[in-house]
């Protein structure tokens, strides 16, 4: 592998499959590795001259090597409610990079957080430890894809949202998951083609939709699509949790993390969904779809 590999990591699902998708035209395939738990799913690329391997977040003898030979690591926020157990896997990939000789490394996470430049990083400590390594933290505003998340699985039958949230206050910044690919694609290729002078080194950058939709305009809009009456019914967070569907979409490995997931709706109140970046619309270079128009 060349100096300049660049691994994605993982390099299936929602955003690494749209990053891919928009890396190949931008980097020479030579210089890309696409790693991900099914590497199948990857057989589309491989024709391209891209080397293509398989590794799993929670094997840690897969990410121990994953990483030899690398310079600029693209890792992809670990894909669970599972805090502790995420955060823990996050780290042991960071650290076998680290190991490996990784001096890059842009790290996708959710856009939570309100501003970008009022918060702090632990990538931070990372590069005091380490000689040579560099960072770019890419907060992903919330995807409209994922509202099913925060409207109780919504589906066309339901007449009422049971969620601990009235619909007002603050609003989201919804993007796309194809423009958040298309946008960590570009920020990339800008690095690799003049990495002196790329001006997001050691900072955090958000890319969000570039207007804000509140919970009740968003159901608003679901409720136009469904062709029926939709509105949000504000309930406690154990009524919240009692829900069925949301019993089986946050259980993990027995667990059911319902009630935690609940804390998204207070950082809706306090506000960190709705911080409008226009980094996005910069690197992309045309006009960000509306909500309604590409919500599945």
């Amino acid at each position: 592998m060349s100096n300049h590999t660049v691994v994605v990591f993982p390099a299936s699902g929602g955003i690494g499959g749209s990053t891919v998708k928009h890396l190949l035209p931008r980097i020479s395939p030579q210089d890309l590795v696409f790693i991900a738990r099914h590497p199948e799913k990857l057989e589309f690329v491989s024709t391209a001259g891209v080397t293509v391997c398989g590794a799993d977040y929670d094997n840690d003898s897969d990410l121990e090597r994953a990483f030899d030979g690398v310079h600029t690591l693209i890792l992809i926020s670990y894909a669970s409610v599972e805090h502790e157990h995420r955060a823990k896997r996050q780290q042991f990939a960071i650290n076998a990079a680290l190991r490996s000789g990784v001096k890059y490394i842009f790290y996708g996470s959710l856009g939570y957080g309100g501003n970008p430049a009022s918060n702090q990083s632990m990538a931070h400590e990372c590069v005091s430890r380490n000689s040579g390594f560099d960072y770019t933290v890419i907060r992903e505003g919330l995807y409209s894809e994922s509202y099913p998340l925060y409207t109780s699985s919504f589906d066309n039958p339901v007449g009422e949202i049971l969620i601990p949230h009235n619909g007002l206050g603050p609003g989201i910044a919804w993007v796309k998951r194809e423009e958040l690919g298309e946008g960590t694609a570009e920020l990339l290729s800008r690095f690799i083609k003049d990495p002196s002078s790329f001006g997001y080194r050691r900072k955090i950058v958000l890319l969000s939709g570039s207007k804000t939709l509140s919970l009740k305009g968003t159901v608003e809009i679901l409720s136009k699509l469904a062709q029926r009456p939709v509105h949000i019914l504000p309930v406690s967070v154990e009524e919240f949790a009692a829900q069925p569907q949301n019993f089986a979409n946050f259980t993990y490995r027995g667990v059911d993390h319902s009630t935690a997931w609940t804390s998204t709706f207070e950082a809706f109140r306090r506000g960190e969904g709705a911080y409008v970046s226009p980094l996005l619309g910069e690197l992309i270079k045309h006009t960000l779809l509306l909500f309604m128009y590409f919500i599945v």
